[in-house]
């Protein structure tokens, strides 16, 4: 699969409302649904089943969760190497736990990102400067498992 790829894919969930917990695409999504979405279009079934979760995610203990499953299921790539059709993970605060996922759809000088924002739902954003600090990790999809 290529960057393009994920990049198509992502762009097909523009318009999704946003709806905690969920990842069905036209119906409803939230920023971790969007990835399993595409995930399972792109590289096939879930690994593994998705528990329960929060909207804060684990912000009270400081676990952090989403970047271990991220480090578990996708591949880490270096923070300056932007590459479309990477999953972009933020931290909403300094020094808070990594909690929003994106996808980047374009890279360069309008640097833009897919995800699934609450209060607005799937939606394509400038990659700017107050989101460009809040980033706490880069990946990518792995190969497809058929």
């Amino acid at each position: 699969m290529s960057g393009a790829d994920v990049v198509a894919e992502a762009r097909h969930w523009i318009g999704t409302p946003y709806v905690h917990q969920a990842s069905t695409r036209g119906a409803g999504t939230d920023c971790l649904g969007l990835l399993r979405g595409i995930w399972r279009t792109l590289v096939g079934p879930e690994p593994v089943l998705v528990p329960p979760y929060t909207p804060d995610w684990s912000e009270p203990s400081g676990d952090e969760r989403l970047m271990a499953a991220c480090d578990r299921w996708l591949l880490r790539q270096p923070l300056d190497a932007a590459s479309e059709g990477d999953v972009l993970l933020f931290r909403m605060r300094p020094e808070a736990v990594a909690k929003h996922l994106g996808i980047l759809v374009c890279s360069g000088p309008e640097a833009s990102f897919v995800h699934a924002y609450c209060g607005h739902g799937v939606v394509e954003s400038p990659l700017s400067e107050p989101w460009a600090r809040r980033l706490a990790a880069r990946y990518a999809f792995p190969e497809r498992n058929d």
